[in-house]
């Protein structure tokens, strides 16, 4: 049976947990579609004590360590060398109408690396683990990163900057672009799932701007654990801080990276 480290049995049990409370929610969407006041409410309220359930169960485990959480922001610990990164429902717009594509989200960090990552999707039971030097696995299976080579043979994912935000104008350009060099453009609504299909070998890119730390901390190390390259869309390693990320095998990286900034340069 393959190892698994005390953190990252810590926060499977913390995601399973939280995960059977989320799929009692998702369950009371379809009811909740049909009232006037609508479900949205209802979603902020799961997110919410979605968020609690991890943070209860991760420090009874880990107590001392810090977090970053969408929903309470930083909560400094007394060990100041250990951070879990959390987002409790990524792709809440998807679980807001009743689409069983969204996740839990938790890294951690241990003096400013990416050690141990999950994304729990508790609809489907898709459970993806990393470990820093120890590879990539959904469930028992090891995962690897498409061995395509071609763009034009690749199916690529992205996200979309939310309605109000800066940003459309360079998203439609990037976007026009991809379709033109691709074989395919996707876009799912959770950063999450769309950088654990691209460790899983199901997307050959990802590539999205806007981001916070808890939408991508997980996924980047999923990908790098896979045999993928996660940089921003500078190609450099300061994806958490800038907000934007790109993912793909070896071989599509650079070309890519080289095609979005093309289009950047010849705006």
């Amino acid at each position: 049976m393959r190892y698994l480290s005390p953190a990252m049995n810590v926060m499977i049990a913390a995601a399973r947990k939280a995960g059977r409370a989320l799929n009692r929610d998702f369950g009371e969407i379809e009811n909740l579609q049909v009232s006037k006041k609508g479900p949205a409410d209802f979603v902020s309220v799961a997110d919410q004590r979605t968020e609690r359930i991890l943070i209860e169960e991760l420090s009874k485990a880990r107590p001392g360590y810090g977090f970053l959480a969408e929903e309470s922001g930083v909560i400094e610990g007394p060990d100041k060398t250990h951070r879990f990164v959390i987002d409790p429902l990524d792709g809440t717009t998807n679980f807001l109408h009743g689409i069983p594509h969204f996740a839990i989200s938790i890294a951690l960090e241990r003096e400013g690396q990416l050690v141990t990552a999950l994304v729990f999707n508790p609809v489907t039971d898709e459970l993806y683990m990393a470990e820093r030097g120890m590879g990539a696995y959904l469930n028992d299976r090891r995962l690897r990163v498409a061995a395509r080579t071609v763009l034009k043979e690749a199916v690529v994912a992205t996200g979309m900057p939310f309605h109000g935000r800066d940003g459309h104008g360079t998203f439609l350009a990037e976007l026009e672009t991809a379709m033109a060099a691709c074989a395919g453009v996707r876009r799912f609504g959770a950063a999450s799932l769309d950088l654990a299909y691209v460790a899983a070998g199901r997307f050959d890119a990802f590539w999205e701007r806007g981001l916070s730390p808890w939408d991508m901390a997980a996924g980047i190390l999923l990908v790098r654990e896979a045999g993928g390259a996660a940089t921003d869309l500078d190609g450099g390693d300061a994806i958490l801080d800038r907000g934007h990320v790109l993912a793909a095998n070896d071989a599509l990286h650079r070309p890519f990276l080289d095609l979005l900034k093309g289009t950047r340069d010849g705006r």
